[in-house]
């Protein structure tokens, strides 16, 4: 689904638009790598490649020994769509969290056209308001980062609710996952 949504909005679009901002990636895939590069995340990226659309995903495109975060955020800005794949321990990682900031922001400043989120084998809800899984993350967050760094706790869990108010794909909901 997400494949047939992403080519659609890219045919939309056209040369006039891709002339206008010329992207590096067609799409950034943001995700938790120890829930779900092997599989879903997997097979999501072949299947973006193969319909020929140029894809960024972190252990793919980064190059070894080079600065990650500075390396990250380029690739982020330099992406016409980002998909944002939730998962049990996406909460957990401040550089997914630091990464959906990233792309909330490049959304917001029209550097980035679309954000298309992904809920894998996580209740929407629960990203939206921080509950089960991800409050255990935030707990965990907020005792790491107590003082000096609260702000940034705060900031990741506004772009939390923010990304999950976005209309996406909830794969519980899907017959075969």
């Amino acid at each position: 689904m997400a494949v047939e949504m992403i080519t659609y909005g890219r045919g939309v679009g056209g040369a006039s638009s891709r002339s206008r901002r010329p992207w590096k990636y067609d799409v950034f895939l943001n995700f938790c790598g120890q829930d779900n590069r092997k599989d879903f995340t997997d097979f999501l990226f072949n299947e973006l490649v193969r319909d020929g659309i140029h894809t960024f995903r972190d252990n793919e495109e980064l190059n070894k020994g080079a600065v990650l975060s500075s390396q990250l955020m380029e690739a982020i800005e330099g992406s016409r769509i980002a998909i944002i794949v939730f998962s049990q321990n996406y909460a957990f990682s401040t550089w997914c969290l630091t990464e959906l900031v990233k792309i909330l922001d490049c959304n917001k400043n029209g550097r980035m056209e679309k954000v298309f989120p992904v809920f894998f084998k996580v209740d929407p809800s629960n990203v939206r308001k921080q509950s089960g899984i991800y409050e255990e993350a935030f707990k965990e967050h907020e005792e790491r980062f107590k003082d000096h760094e609260m702000g940034k706790v705060k900031t990741w869990r506004t772009a939390l609710t923010e990304a999950a108010e976005m209309a996406g794909w909830d794969q519980r909901n899907v017959a075969d996952g």
